[in-house]
C-alpha cells in the first residue's frame, strides 16, 4: 500500500482479520461474523436449536399485567444469574422503585437476593411450610412462564429475531424498540376492551 496512513486507517481492519485467520474450533471468544464482531454464541440447550448467535437480552415483565418493565442487552455471554442486578437496576429506572422479588427460572440459580430484590427460584417445597404457603410458591412460579410466550412474540412479531441496527448499541435500540411496540399494543388493547366490552364477550363465545 501507498505511504499514506493507509495502513494506520485499516489496522483496526487487519488485526481482526489476522484473528480471525488464527483462530481455532475449540477458542473461546471467537470471531463469527466481521461485520458484527461482537456476536457470540449463546447455548439454548434444546433439541432443535442448540446454538443461538447474536446478543443476550435480559427481559422482566410484571407479575399479572404482562407489561414489560425493564430490558436489558448484554455486550458480553454472561451466566443469566450474573445479569440479574443490571436487569433489576433497569427495571428500578424505569418503574421509579426496586422491585421486592423477582421470580426466575432455574437457570438464574446461584443468587437469593440482588441489591435489596429476594429472587425467587422453583424449587421443592419445605417441610416447615404450610398449604398456604405452598401453594403460593407454586402459583409464582407457575405465572413465571408467562414471559416465554411475550419473548417469543418479540422475536416472531416485533423484529426481535434478528436486528438490522449496527453495532451494540443498534442491540440496544432494536430491544427498546420491540419492547415499546409490545406494551403499546397491550394499552391500546386495555383501551379498546373497556370502550367495548361486548366484543370480548363476543369472542369468546365465537367457537
Amino acid at each position: 500500500m501507498p505511504q499514506c496512513c493507509l495502513f494506520e486507517h485499516y489496522q483496526k481492519d487487519f488485526l481482526l482479520y489476522e484473528r480471525v485467520l488464527k483462530q481455532k474450533i475449540k477458542d473461546t471468544h471467537k470471531i463469527y461474523s466481521l461485520h458484527e464482531p461482537q456476536v457470540y454464541c449463546i447455548g439454548k440447550g434444546k433439541d432443535h436449536k442448540q446454538y443461538e448467535y447474536g446478543s443476550k437480552a435480559s427481559i422482566a415483565s410484571t407479575a399479572k399485567g404482562n407489561l414489560i418493565v425493564g430490558v436489558v442487552s448484554h455486550e458480553q455471554n454472561l451466566h443469566d444469574s450474573h445479569t440479574l442486578p443490571e436487569i433489576l437496576h433497569h427495571v428500578e429506572t424505569s418503574r421509579g422503585k426496586a422491585a421486592k422479588q423477582a421470580v426466575c427460572d432455574r437457570g438464574y440459580r446461584g443468587k437469593r437476593e440482588v441489591n435489596g430484590t429476594q429472587i425467587v427460584l422453583p424449587g421443592r417445597a419445605l417441610k416447615r411450610d404450610t398449604r398456604y404457603q405452598r401453594d403460593k410458591k407454586r402459583k409464582q412460579c407457575r405465572r413465571r412462564a408467562a414471559i416465554e410466550p411475550i419473548i417469543g412474540h418479540l422475536k416472531s412479531d416485533y423484529r426481535m429475531a434478528r436486528n438490522y441496527l449496527k453495532g451494540a448499541i443498534g442491540d440496544r435500540i432494536n430491544l427498546l424498540m420491540a419492547a415499546t411496540a409490545w406494551n403499546l399494543k397491550q394499552w391500546l388493547l386495555a383501551i379498546f376492551w373497556f370502550f367495548f366490552p361486548w366484543r370480548k364477550l363476543q369472542a369468546s363465545l365465537i367457537l
